[in-house]
């Protein structure tokens, strides 16, 4: 009995043809394992990888950094979770609007929902993303040196696999999260045990470091996860 939370670029989709292939026929092989994955990504952007024959359908999805969660077979939200989130939500246009403020922040054009999401840089005063943020009831993400996600205040992917485990009653000890960069760091602060794939982005390798239930895999991508599932297989 697992349940395998795992982000997707970078970890379940990264590693070799090879790694991906004999995780995804091992996922497979089991039973009575659930697969969520936990994405950056917009719903559009997750579904064509379900009509994908070589990739193993998830159970749930968590996207929008947290923002968006539905049942992975029929793509419906999952509730309360979801209207709790959009409760939040101060709005697209209105933040898009405040945050147009910041110099260095660029719009990302792709799907997103109850989230906001920039591409940032150097140039970019973080501070007053953050302080515009705060105004408007909401935090900030920033993950692998480029992307700033804006989302509801304490929503996150770490605070919606939490309620969605609560939600499905599924046992907390046998929860295994993946991930590699620091839009994934909400997924090591719940408790679960997980594993920070090879390659990832060194702030989250330097965040878990001193994590005792996060193993620091070498090996990137879906070798990685194979090394976490191994390793806490046995007291899981």
């Amino acid at each position: 009995m697992l349940l395998l939370a795992t982000d997707l670029d970078g970890t379940f989709l990264g590693g070799s043809p090879g790694d991906r292939t004999a995780l995804y026929e091992w996922i497979r092989l089991q039973k009575d394992l659930c697969l969520v994955f936990v994405t950056g990504r917009g719903l559009a952007s997750v579904q064509p990888l379900l009509d994908d024959a070589e990739i193993p359908n998830p159970d749930y999805i968590i996207c929008d950094v947290g923002a968006t969660v539905v049942n992975g077979n029929d793509l419906q939200p999952m509730q309360p979770l979801q209207k709790d989130i959009e409760k939040k939500w101060a709005g697209q246009e209105l933040v898009r609007t405040r945050m147009e403020q910041v110099s260095g922040l660029t719009y990302q054009e792709v799907p997103q929902q109850n989230r906001c999401s920039f591409y940032y840089d150097a140039t970019t005063a973080i501070d007053v993303a953050t302080q515009i943020a705060a105004e408007l009831g909401c935090d900030v993400i920033q993950s692998a040196g480029r992307f700033l996600d804006v989302l509801p205040a304490g929503v996150n992917k770490g605070s919606t696999l939490t309620q969605l485990i609560q939600l499905i009653n599924y046992p907390a000890g046998k929860v295994l999260v993946a991930g590699d960069t620091m839009n994934d760091r909400s997924l090591y602060d719940t408790g679960f045990r997980g594993v920070v794939v090879g390659e990832a982005e060194p702030a989250l390798v330097q965040y878990t470091l001193h994590h005792i239930h996060v193993l620091q895999s070498p090996n990137p991508g879906a070798a990685g996860i194979l090394d976490g599932i191994r390793w806490f297989g046995r007291n899981m």
